[in-house]
């Protein structure tokens, strides 16, 4: 398996990019149909009113491959500088820790949700017709969401030396996912339980796979044996701090799509009751897809920005850079046209019923809500940048920006002034603000 290492030091920026990027991006496409494939099947097989009970608990989902993207971008930060410095072990050493914290962190998080997943449901501002499906979906998914956190964590460390290996863990995941969503929620007729546990299968499968690489194949980075002493613990908590620090704002990136779905949800209810949130559920299965794409294009240069900082070698890091943001502007262009030429067409791969109230407010927003995928993506690009060069506080302050801050205003303050067409630009306005900040400290440093 050596042949597969990838020369992160020498080999041409252009070649390296392409090289983790391509199946870096098929595999966050098959992610994206786990993601299509869920929506699509509870709209068309158990109803608007599911749908929108599974958007009730996508904060829980986002914290979960918030976790995920913290551990495995922060994790694969440290282990790309410690192997350009020689220092395999120390990497292999870090992987480890990274994989079993979060696990740990998110099996404790989903033990909470399936005590109270009533009282969760409500707090997620679930209406009281609607209750009963968020309660279903909360219990159910929880009990799976562990391995959504270890599939985000690993591919993060396997795309170091073998991108082709997590692109294939994510194909056969998401081909397994679609298969028992049929059957579970169309055959079966085990309803939003059956979505869950038909995500959940796939997710395990997906996490064998990549520990049996990480155990026996993979050239470089490896899951090791960890001591169990008082001063491996020790160093297990440094470490730990360290990781959480560089990938916070990776965090903070996931929570941001969280934060947009929680505030969502209650303006929404406010001015469009159910219907509402059955509508913007649709931009929330969507979303995520645009976000998966962007995220493959940081992930696939964050190993060669990494490296290549950790080699003090500024020159290849920013050629990389630029690769990146080229990529993003081409990507967001593309998806912008694409929602706003098939909006028809993309809202009633959900909802089938164009009589449905639901349909008729998703199909007259969603194009409104597209304008912020160019200014996303950019944002995506430059805090990933920061994040792998170890400009930690700069990344999570610009995270906070636009993830928290900004986002909340605008739909608090945007419908006030445009009614509804404001809760659906509301996620723009607050992306292009912070696109605006990160350009005029750009310009300021390189003016320093």
């Amino acid at each position: 398996m050596q042949r597969d290492k990838i020369d992160f030091g020498s080999m041409k920026v252009g070649q390296l990019f392409c090289k983790q990027l391509f199946p870096t991006l098929l595999g966050m496409v098959f992610s994206a149909l786990f993601v299509i494939t869920d929506g699509v099947f509870v709209g068309r097989g158990i109803g608007s009113d599911a749908l929108a009970a599974v958007n009730i608990a996508g904060p829980l989902f986002v914290f979960a491959a918030g976790i995920g993207l913290m551990f495995g971008m922060g994790g694969a930060i440290v282990a790309s500088i410690n192997l350009a410095r020689g220092k395999e072990r120390v990497a292999n050493i870090n992987v480890t820790q990274a994989a079993l914290i979060s696990f740990l962190i998110m099996a404790i998080v989903s033990g909470i949700v399936m005590i109270f997943p009533t009282s969760i449901a409500r707090m997620l501002g679930a209406p009281a017709d609607i209750i009963s499906f968020a309660r279903e979906y909360l219990f159910a998914y929880a009990a799976f969401a562990t391995f959504q956190t270890l599939l985000c964590v690993l591919t993060f460390f396997t795309r170091i030396d073998g991108p082709k290996i997590a692109m294939w863990s994510m194909t056969i995941s998401t081909i397994i996912n679609i298969v028992l969503d049929y059957l579970f929620i169309f055959v079966f007729k085990w309803g939003l339980t059956g979505a869950a546990v038909a995500t959940g299968i796939g997710e395990i499968v997906g996490c064998t796979l990549l520990v049996i690489y990480l155990l026996r194949y993979s050239p470089r980075v490896r899951l090791i044996k960890l001591k169990l002493s008082w001063k491996s613990l020790l160093l297990t908590a440094r470490n730990t701090r360290h990781i959480i620090r560089l990938g916070f704002s990776a965090f903070l990136g996931e929570a941001a799509i969280g934060v947009m779905m929680l505030t969502g949800n209650y303006v929404f209810v406010r001015y469009l009751g159910s219907d509402g949130i059955a509508a913007f559920s649709i931009v929330c299965y969507f979303f995520p897809i645009i976000f998966m794409v962007f995220n493959a294009i940081i992930q696939s240069a964050q190993p060669i920005i990494s490296f290549n900082h950790g080699c003090n070698a500024p020159d290849r890091s920013r050629h990389a850079l630029r690769l990146a943001l080229l990529s993003t502007i081409g990507t967001g262009l593309f998806f912008l046209f694409i929602t706003v030429l098939f909006r028809e067409q993309i809202v009633s791969l959900f909802i089938a019923d164009r009589a449905n109230e639901a349909w008729r407010i998703a199909t007259s927003g969603i194009s409104f809500f597209a304008i912020c995928y160019l200014f996303f993506g950019i944002n995506i690009i430059a805090i990933g940048y920061y994040m792998s060069i170890e400009k930690s506080e700069l990344a999570t302050m610009f995270t906070i920006l636009r993830g928290v801050i900004l986002p909340v205003l605008c739909f608090l303050l945007l419908p006030v002034w445009l009614g509804v067409k404001g809760i659906w630009v509301a996620v723009a306005a607050a992306e292009f603000i912070t696109l605006c900040a990160i350009a005029i400290h750009a310009l300021k440093t390189k003016r320093a």
